[in-house]
């Protein structure tokens, strides 16, 4: 039997109890900022990969009220700010090597930005462009993803693609409770655990599909428990702790890299804003629900966290802000450079060969554009 066969093709079938998730979300840091005192089977990360994390979260907090208000002004057709699920994208980033890969929703900027991915081309598809902005091979992070779920199923391939060459890379793929009620989600928890593909989906859990809830999407205990019925090991964890996303992560990602298959972590937190811009949250949740969320804000936990234990000083947390405000300044400056568009280039990379009918439109449409011009 080939050494590459699945575990179907071995007769093999992991016990039910082994790909259980915990009975209540993992949680290592309180929301008052204290160690956790129930037992959970994870340890804190070293304390170097906390203050790291801590920075990343600063100054990715800063680029989302930035790109909030760049949104404002009109200078951004579109803007899903991810206030207060900021541990859940630092931690998805820093559980990766740099040769792995991050495939994001429209909503994860931040962890872009986290990733290496210059601001002002991470914001690019946002400003209304035809193509993402930046080179997904030169970052390991795929486009952003608009269409519910259909990138996990990509995200399936490249980790599949990864166990055939017989790399130890590992794919990560981000998705939104709403994206667990897609048909998308459910085959490419199916093909990864038949094939044993080396991949870790992370369930942002903000609570709501748009407007939503999730009461309204599901009836399991938990989204977590999804991934069991197709043979994945679950998880489920506090996704305002950084800490403890950080801790499971890591150990999601070792689980998908040693060769034992896919691993499904569910991050229950909270998205304090509206869906985008253009929503009114207010229409289907009240004041009471998003005060008591953001009383449980995953910066300022961590930033309590790492002062208590003495591992953070004023000089690590203005070194932060400032980090944060000099991208800020400098998204301003270089992302106020208009550009003007060709309208020709939508006819660029449809085929790579043209046909009669697209250069016809094209002809056409360049026709135009020089009577106009004249």
């Amino acid at each position: 039997m080939s050494a590459t066969a699945t575990a179907s093709e071995q007769g093999l079938r992991p016990a039910a109890t082994a790909l259980l998730p915990s009975a209540t979300p993992v949680r290592l840091v309180t929301e008052a900022g204290t160690a956790a005192t129930t037992p959970s089977g994870y340890q804190a990360p070293p304390a170097e990969r906390l203050r790291e994390a801590y920075r990343r979260m600063v100054v990715g907090r800063r680029f989302d009220q930035q790109a909030t208000a760049l949104t404002r002004q009109g200078r951004l057709a579109v803007y899903p700010s991810s206030r207060g699920q900021e541990a859940c994208q630092i931690a998805g980033v820093l559980a990766l090597r740099d040769g792995d890969w991050l495939f994001p929703t429209y909503r994860d900027t931040v962890a872009l930005v986290a990733r290496g991915v210059d601001p002002v081309e991470a914001l690019t598809l946002l400003r209304g462009d035809w193509h993402c902005g930046y080179d997904p091979t030169a970052v390991r992070v795929a486009p952003q993803c608009t269409p519910l779920a259909t990138q996990l199923l990509h995200a399936v391939g490249m980790a599949d693609a990864v166990r055939r060459k017989g790399e130890d890379g590992v794919v990560m793929a981000f998705v939104g409770d709403g994206g667990t009620s897609e048909g998308d989600f459910h085959e490419a928890l199916n093909f990864a655990a038949v094939f044993r593909s080396p991949v870790v989906f992370l369930i942002q859990n903000n609570q709501y599909a748009i407007s939503v809830p999730l009461a309204r999407q599901t009836a399991a205990p938990a989204l977590a428990y999804k991934g069991v019925g197709y043979g994945v090991r679950s998880e489920q964890v506090d996704g305002n702790d950084l800490v403890a996303v950080l801790s499971v992560l890591d150990a999601a990602v070792e689980h998908a890299r040693s060769g034992q298959g896919p691993f499904l972590v569910e991050a229950h937190t909270y998205r304090v804003d509206g869906h985008t811009n253009a929503d009114d949250p207010g229409r289907y949740r009240d004041e009471e629900e998003v005060r008591r969320w953001d009383a449980a804000d995953p910066l300022d936990r961590l930033e309590t966290y790492l002062r208590g234990a003495g591992l953070l000083g004023e000089q690590d947390v203005d070194s932060a802000r400032e980090a944060g405000d000099a991208l800020a300044a400098d998204l301003r400056a270089r992302i106020d450079v208009e550009e003007q568009p060709d309208p020709l280039e939508l006819f660029e990379h449809v085929y790579a060969e043209p046909t009669p009918q697209l250069r016809e439109q094209r002809d056409q449409l360049a026709a135009e554009s020089a009577d106009t011009e004249n």
